[in-house]
Parts: C-alpha cells; sequence; structure tokens
C-alpha cells in the first residue's frame, strides 16, 4: 500500500521484469532517498492505521526497494548526460502548460514521462508540440514511483534529449515521499490555490529545489500574499529557490528555463 494514503499501488510495480542490470552498485548520494524515508516517518506517525510494526516492515521494503531502482534510474540518466526533474504539483497548476511554453522558448531538448491515473490526454498536449512524451497509466495510484518512471524511460530516446521530465500525478501528497529517480524536485503552486497549500502539505515543499508560483498574472484577482507564502516556504526550506510565472510574461519563462541551465552545467 501506499504508506500516505493506504492506496494498494506498492507491490505491483515491482512485480515488473527488466532487462537491465543491476549488479552494478550505485554510488550517487542523493537526498530524496534519506527525504523519502523522513517522510514515510511522519506520515506514520501521524497516521494510526499504518502505524503497526508489520505495516511499517512492509513500508521500508517497499521504500528501500523503490530507492534502490531510483538509483538506477538516475544512473542511467547520468550516463545519457540527462538531467532528471520531477515536476510536482496538485491537478491544474500548470504543469503540462508550462512544459508546452517552455518547449517554445527553451535552449535545450527535452522529453517528458507523463503520469496521470488516466487517459493520455497530456501526453498528447505535449506531443503536438513535437516534445517526446511518454504517457504512464497509474490507474488507482496517487503518484508515481521510479519502478514506473523506468517503464516510461524504455520508450524515450535519452540519446535525443538534454532534460528529462518526469510531471508526476497531481497530488500535494504522496509524490513527495517517492524518489522516482530524478536529479532535482520543481513544486509548482498556482495562485487560485490560494493560500496557505505550502503551510498545509509541507512535505512537499521541503523536497523542492524550485518552487514555482504560477498564474501570476491572476495576482490582481484573487486575495493572495504572495510575498508571506514566500516566507512561509522559505520558513520549511531556507535554501529553495522562487520563481514566479505567467505563460503571458515570456521573461518568467526565460527565467525557469535559466534556471534549468544553471543546474546543467552545475552537473
Amino acid at each position: 500500500m501506499c504508506k500516505d494514503c493506504g492506496c494498494t499501488i506498492a507491490g505491483k510495480e515491482h512485480n515488473h521484469h527488466h532487462e537491465h542490470d543491476h549488479s552494478h552498485e550505485h554510488g550517487h548520494h542523493h537526498e530524496n532517498h534519506s527525504h523519502s524515508h523522513q517522510a514515510a516517518h511522519e506520515t506514520l506517525h501521524h497516521n494510526p492505521q499504518l502505524n503497526d510494526a508489520k505495516t511499517i516492515s512492509v513500508i521500508q521494503k517497499i521504500l528501500d526497494k523503490n530507492d534502490h531502482e531510483a538509483a538506477h534510474n538516475r544512473a542511467h540518466f547520468d550516463s545519457h548526460k540527462v538531467l532528471g526533474i520531477n515536476l510536482m504539483s496538485s491537478p491544474g497548476s500548470g504543469k503540462t502548460t508550462l512544459l508546452e511554453h517552455l518547449s517554445q522558448i527553451a535552449d535545450f531538448k527535452f522529453g517528458v514521462v507523463e503520469g496521470d491515473l488516466e487517459t493520455s490526454k497530456d501526453a498528447d498536449r505535449l506531443k503536438a508540440k513535437g516534445i517526446p512524451a511518454v504517457q504512464i497509466q497509474t490507474g488507482s495510484a496517487c503518484h508515481l514511483d521510479a519502478f514506473m518512471v523506468h517503464k516510461g524511460l524504455h520508450d524515450l530516446s535519452l540519446d535525443d534529449i538534454d532534460v528529462c521530465f518526469v510531471e508526476n500525478v497531481g497530488n500535494l501528497v504522496c509524490p513527495a515521499s517517492y524518489d522516482v529517480g530524478t536529479h532535482l524536485n520543481i513544486v509548482l503552486v498556482s495562485v487560485p490555490e490560494g493560500e496557505d497549500k505550502i503551510a498545509k502539505y509541507p512535505v512537499m515543499f521541503r523536497c523542492a529545489d524550485l518552487i514555482l508560483f504560477t498564474k501570476t498574472d491572476l495576482l490582481p484577482y484573487f486575495e493572495y500574499d504572495l510575498e508571506k507564502e514566500k516566507a512561509v516556504a522559505r520558513k520549511l526550506k531556507p535554501n529553495v529557490d522562487i520563481l514566479e510565472v505567467s505563460i503571458k510574461d515570456k521573461e518568467s519563462l526565460k527565467a525557469v528555463v535559466d534556471w534549468i541551465n544553471f543546474k546543467r552545467k552545475m552537473r
């Protein structure tokens, strides 16, 4: 089961047979590994339904298997010199729309592993813009995990791209706890969602390398204290990067491209 909400995803994905050799060791350290276990501890502490010894043991095994697969995915990205970025947010914050518009101005090539419970609508939108995209339908699962992303990578040509985005299932809870094997996490929060999302879903925003405040062109129409929300975010994670984005403002989109290029150079 999912350690956060109890969905019956876990176990199914671990029956996937891989063609890759997992015998080699991955020395790459990634903070998502420790973060996922920290999030598991927090969730179990506050959720008495999941707080028995047997359940904790099962969840720990699931996390360990997922983290091993995530390290494999990251090594796969590294071998192709591709930067992996996990995009997370609640539904409707603008993840797919952001990618559509980045494709028009980015000076790097990117592909997308797209996660949704049902339909291929988002992947179809991206393909219509000429973006290589693979749809992962999770069924009842509320997040992607490393095994699903691994499967998606079989259908993407990493030799032809510089960046791979994993557009996670729209959800501010479970995706934060599962390392999918990317190098960076970008979390979107949109103005129409209203204030307090950052305070209500701290695990998600603690794992962010970059927070994008999206749909900022709507600020005049909502009671939304942007500076207050930034302060809440930096209280949770002082070193987090923050950008304001509107698809109607090309310069704000260019700032996202610049941030990604900076991270590419850092690698």
